[in-house]
Formats: structure tokens, sequence, C-alpha cells
């Protein structure tokens, strides 16, 4: 920051009369930040009350900070201006420092912006083939529709695979993204079906989600 710079402030309030004390201390409380601020920093504090709020929290203090062009904006409420103040500049002080420490990927190209933030995400770079990290073998008992429907929900999962005790076949039970459930009932070698009707049981109980 060049000597002598200091930040422009402008204090106003909204449908309300802010006295010079108050003024007066939310400039003082901005020249915390000049630190961080060049000459063409400005501030316009905001401030106004709501006395139908709680005493803790019925006056607030919104500050817009301009710093290289960027808009900062932050809000904050308190039992008084003077502690609203501190917190909405606390607030924004973050923000500008945040905003600083950050100017190289500003001054990129967009395009190589999105790429640094592809990159920090790990979703850059060809895609890795998929492949089988996890094998879980489990005992499965025959039983009924109904039971299978309790025992997914007990587990809070949204598959469940056992034996039908009607079929004596192997049954995935799911829950479908619409809320109600499925089943899908696997025969080796047989024709693809679009399915039956659900026993009265499991339907009851997939109509009941959401």
């Amino acid at each position: 920051m060049a000597l002598g710079v200091t930040v422009r402030t402008i204090v106003k309030g909204k449908n309300a009369e802010i006295p010079d004390r108050v003024r007066d201390y939310a400039e003082r409380k901005l020249k915390r930040i000049e630190r961080l601020t060049d000459d063409r920093t400005d501030a316009t504090v905001e401030l106004w009350s709501e006395h139908r709020r709680s005493a803790a929290d019925s006056h607030f203090a919104e500050v817009a900070l301009v710093i290289d062009g960027h808009l900062l904006r932050s809000r904050a409420t308190g039992s008084s201006y003077q502690q609203a103040l501190d917190d909405v500049v606390d607030k924004v002080e973050r923000q500008a420092v945040g905003y600083k420490e950050k100017p190289r990927l500003r001054s990129r190209p967009e395009e190589e912006k999105e790429i640094l933030r592809r990159l920090a995400d790990g979703s850059e770079g060809p895609p890795r083939e998929r492949r089988v990290v996890k094998v879980k073998r489990f005992a499965i008992e025959p039983m009924f529709e109904e039971d299978a429907v309790a025992q997914m929900e007990e587990l809070g999962h949204r598959f469940f695979v056992f034996v039908s005790a009607e079929t004596e076949r192997v049954a995935i039970l799911y829950q479908r993204d619409d809320g109600d459930l499925g089943l899908i009932e696997p025969v080796v070698g047989g024709d693809y079906t679009t399915g039956r009707h659900p026993t009265p049981a499991a339907a009851k109980a997939g109509s009941g989600r959401a």
C-alpha cells in the first residue's frame, strides 16, 4: 500500500439518523484494513435498526468494500451499532485477506483458471480405469419381500440382497429415485421382463417413502 493512502469511507443510515460518534467509530474500524488497500479503495457502511427483533441483534451494519475494482460485502448484527461494526469489519477483513492472498490466480486467463480449479478438485487428467477394490461376502437367508423391506429400512441401505422364500431365487430389493421400491429377480438365460406387481406388503412399504 502506498504511504498516505486511506480508505474512503461513507457512513450512512437507512431510515435513521446516525450519531457522529458512531460515524467516527466506523471510520476508525475501517482503518484496520488500510494495509490491504490502495488509492482506489472505497468503503460504504450502512447502518440501521429493527426494533421488532430481539435486543441482541436489533442493530445492523453492512459494509461494501471495493478493492482493485472487486466488491466485497458483509453484514452483521449486534445489540448496538458498535458491536455490529466490530463483527462486520472482522468479516470483511477476512474476505480482503483471502482476496489479496490469491493474486496469481486472479491474473490468469479464464481458461487457465478453470484448468487449475479442476486440478485442485482432482477432476483434471485422463480418466482412471475403474477396478474392484473390495469384495464383501455375507450369508443370506430365505425371506419374504415384506421382511426384506423391513431389513433394508433397518440397515438404512438403498438396496438389499436376499433369497426369496417364494421363488427360492436370489433377489435384489432397491429404492428408486422416486421413493418407491423396485425388485430385481435375476434369471440365468431367461428373458428380460419389465417387471411385475409387488406384493401388497412391499407396495405399502414403498408408498410410504417421500
